[in-house]
C-alpha cells in the first residue's frame, strides 16, 4: 500500500465502470416537471455551453479541450444520441448522451442535471428515460462510468438503478481550471493547488 503523488497542476480520480447486462423490467416513468428534447446536430457552441453548465461542478472537461472538428464528428455521428433536459421555462438544465458506436452496446457517455436539482428525484426520471432509449433492439450491454469527482451519491445511484461495478482505474489529468477551460471557482470541493 502506498500513496502516489499527483502534481500540483493535475487532478486525480478513481473511475468506476458499471454495466447492465439485462434490460430492467418495464416500469412507469417517474413524473417530472422536465422534458427530454432530442438534439439532432447541435452546434459545438450550444453543446459545450450545456456540457459546461452541468459538468463544471464535477470538473467535466473532455469535450471542452478537443478541437471543434473532433467534437462535431462525435456529436453528429448518427450512432450518438444527445438530449437536453428542459424545464418549464425552456431552460436546458440537464443532458443525456447515449453512444451506440460499439455493436451490441450502449454507453451512457454523459448523464447529468444541474446541481440545484439534486435530491428531487429527477435523476431517477432521467435514468428511466436513458434506459428506455438505451435498450433498443440488438443491445446486450448498457454501461456507464463515474468517478470520485462526480456527485458523492453517483456511484450508489447507478448501483440502485441496477448497474453492477466491473472495474476501477485511476485517472490523472491537467486541472482544467488552470488552462482556462473551466473557471477557477468551478468544483470548489476539489482543491486548486497551483495557480500558474
Amino acid at each position: 500500500m502506498g500513496l502516489m503523488p499527483v502534481r500540483d497542476d493535475e487532478v486525480a480520480a478513481i473511475v468506476t465502470t458499471l454495466e447492465m447486462r439485462r434490460k430492467p423490467p418495464l416500469r412507469p416513468l417517474p413524473s417530472s416537471p422536465l422534458r427530454l428534447v432530442a438534439w439532432g446536430r447541435p452546434s459545438a457552441e450550444k453543446y459545450r455551453a450545456l456540457f459546461r453548465r452541468v459538468g463544471a461542478p464535477w470538473l467535466w472537461f473532455s469535450r471542452l479541450v478537443i478541437d471543434e472538428a473532433a467534437l462535431l464528428t462525435t456529436i453528429h455521428d448518427p450512432a450518438v444520441s444527445i438530449y437536453a433536459a428542459v424545464d418549464g421555462a425552456g431552460i436546458e438544465v440537464g443532458m443525456l448522451e447515449l453512444d451506440f458506436r460499439t455493436s451490441g452496446e450502449c454507453e451512457i457517455s454523459y448523464f447529468a442535471l444541474i446541481p440545484e436539482l439534486a435530491g428531487k428525484g429527477l435523476g431517477r426520471w432521467l435514468m428511466a428515460e436513458a434506459l428506455s432509449r438505451a435498450w433498443i433492439k440488438g443491445i446486450e450491454r448498457v454501461w456507464v462510468h463515474t468517478c470520485t469527482l462526480d456527485h458523492p451519491s453517483a456511484l450508489n445511484f447507478y448501483r440502485a438503478q441496477g448497474f453492477v461495478a466491473i472495474s476501477r482505474s485511476v485517472e490523472t489529468f491537467a486541472d482544467p481550471r488552470l488552462s482556462g477551460h473551466l473557471p477557477p471557482d468551478a468544483a470548489p470541493q476539489v482543491p486548486l493547488l497551483s495557480r500558474r
